[in-house]
């Protein structure tokens, strides 16, 4: 049996498309559905947006985000966590946040689900830094590491539960460990 590959489409056709559960995303003309997030996906999203919101939102220094929508460069990405720098936030005429963000995250953060493609995250990762984002991250709650890419394109794995996770410089007071981002995922 012959397939037939996938219809290609523009990016501002896939715009136009309404929006899916779970999110799609647009790369090289292709539709590409993450998969649901599950519980350890979820629980270290929820504490690291409030980790990093408590210490940037009430300074106006940065606005963490699950799930948004960033479409830049081409493409149209759902970072598991997008954290943008409090200038480039986008605002609408009457000051509240807009619904468009078009463009990069200044850090990008993504949770590894199980049966998700490493190599399409770290992708996504990769195109965050190349147009502009500091930092990048990409937890794997299975293996219990964190892998670091960063604007010089090196990459760093930290796995000792001591290891200091580096953050961008405007959220240089976040000290957080490999030991204490996967400690959330106890139930005590």
């Amino acid at each position: 049996m012959v397939q037939t590959p996938p219809k290609s489409i523009t990016l501002d056709e896939f715009l136009q498309l309404p929006e899916t559960k779970p999110a799609s995303e647009y790369l090289h003309g292709q539709i590409i559905q993450k998969p649901m997030p599950q519980g350890q996906h979820s629980a270290i999203q929820g504490e690291l947006i409030t980790a990093i919101n408590v210490m940037t939102k009430p300074e106006h220094i940065a606005w963490a985000f699950p799930e948004l929508r960033c479409t830049f460069g081409g493409r149209s990405i759902v970072p598991d966590l997008s954290v943008f720098q409090w200038n480039r936030l986008p605002i609408e005429d009457d000051g509240t946040i807009a619904n468009v963000f078009a463009a990069h995250p200044d850090w990008t953060i993504e949770i590894l689900s199980p049966g998700q493609s490493v190599t399409r995250v770290a992708s996504n990762i990769l195109h965050c830094i190349e147009h502009g984002c500091q930092l990048g991250w990409l937890i794997d709650p299975g293996e219990q590491l964190v892998q670091i890419y960063d604007p010089d394109k090196r990459l760093t794995s930290l796995e000792s539960a001591e290891a200091r996770l580096p953050a961008p410089a405007f959220v240089a007071g976040l000290q957080l460990t490999v030991g204490q981002l996967f400690g959330w995922l106890k139930v005590k």
